[in-house]
């Protein structure tokens, strides 16, 4: 790249960010222009162009981006005599090129409307209306155990392996469609994460390569837990792109999908949910409810608990710290702490829609 282009480019890198920041402000036109349209065409033709790979493009891509850092900082900055001026452009031009494509393939959806407004439903509950719906969720939960596993001492096993749980997240959307028509997942294009293993350090279950639309699901993480990480990550691929959105998305997704196991892992996943926000509410209450789940249940809990527990290091604190910086730089003020919204869009959902699972 010539010296004049990359000039020109890291130029353009804070009159992006200001353009950014200015459309920012107009989320009713982000919503129809860019997640309703422009980002629906773009979205599926990299799903198409990746989605039919049996490995994760994206995760070769980030491997060799990793490798050129390296390069770039024993050639160029660890050296004795440093030329800033070519540093800095070589910097500045691949950020204001990385920050382009990652706003125009699929960062704009952070600037999209809030999903309540999208679903016409409220933001704000009771502690009442909490207990409620956490109150449905046991009782949901405690009746999908009993039918899965008769033993009310044991955890719930799910007996798909992480492929077969991936094939059955494309008519899990599909039967969503009856709920909400917009959401509409096809082409598929879901893999385990050959990056399985530091995601793990990191403290990760899995993430969306917004250049290629993959969706990377850690390889790792229990079998309990594929089906509501796997339309979580959907969820992102679908343009919602605020973690708290695509937690309720795959919660709903997996609760109305005609399977006992995908719905107990949404069930359990949405109460968890509840159950934290109603802890910091109102202590005593939370526990009295905890203690009405079947004991399998708070075993599968402690099994995921103890999973994390086991890849625990120095630097997850680091890598989390840096992610939840991340979502907060991009509309997300709570950052990784995303309970209440979570719980909002739960608690207003039933309360729009009384019967909103399958028995």
């Amino acid at each position: 790249m010539q010296p004049k282009t990359k000039l020109y480019l890291t130029i353009l890198l804070p009159v992006q960010i200001i353009l950014i920041q200015i459309i920012s402000f107009f989320p009713e036109f982000i919503e129809r222009f860019y997640s309703n349209g422009f980002f629906v065409y773009t979205s599926k033709v990299l799903r198409y162009v990746f989605g039919w790979l049996p490995f994760s493009f994206g995760d070769l891509l980030y491997s060799v981006l990793i490798i050129m850092l390296i390069r770039f900082l024993i050639r160029k900055v660890f050296r004795k005599n440093i030329l800033w001026k070519e540093v800095l452009l070589d910097m500045g031009a691949t950020l204001s090129v990385v920050y382009a494509s990652f706003h125009i393939l699929w960062g704009m959806n952070y600037y999209r409307l809030p999903l309540h407004e999208i679903l016409k439903i409220d933001d704000e509950y009771t502690e009442a209306e909490l207990i409620k719906v956490s109150e449905k969720l046991i009782t949901q939960a405690n009746t999908l155990h009993s039918k899965l596993e008769p033993n009310d001492s044991l955890s719930i096993q799910i007996p798909y392996s992480k492929e077969a749980v991936f094939q059955k997240t494309v008519p899990a959307y599909d039967q969503l469609k009856s709920i909400f028509p917009w959401l509409h997942y096809h082409p598929k294009s879901i893999k385990k994460s050959i990056l399985s293993l530091p995601l793990t350090y990191m403290g990760f279950s899995g993430y969306l390569n917004p250049i290629t639309n993959e969706a990377q699901v850690n390889g790792l993480i229990l079998t309990y837990k594929m089906p509501t990480t796997s339309c979580h990550e959907q969820a992102h691929q679908l343009g919602f792109a605020k973690e708290n959105e695509a937690n309720f998305i795959a919660a709903i997704t997996t609760m109305n999908y005609d399977d006992l196991y995908f719905n107990y892992s949404g069930a359990t996943f949405a109460l968890k949910f509840c159950l934290n926000d109603l802890y910091l509410r109102n202590e005593e209450k939370a526990i009295c409810l905890i203690e009405e789940l079947r004991p399998g249940i708070r075993k599968n809990y402690r099994e995921v608990n103890e999973f994390w527990e086991s890849y625990e290091n120095p630097l997850e604190p680091i890598f989390k710290s840096t992610y939840d910086s991340y979502l907060k730089a991009n509309n997300q003020p709570d950052g990784m702490d995303t309970y209440s919204y979570v719980v909002a869009l739960l608690v207003n959902y039933y309360k729009a829609n009384p019967i909103a699972h399958r028995e």
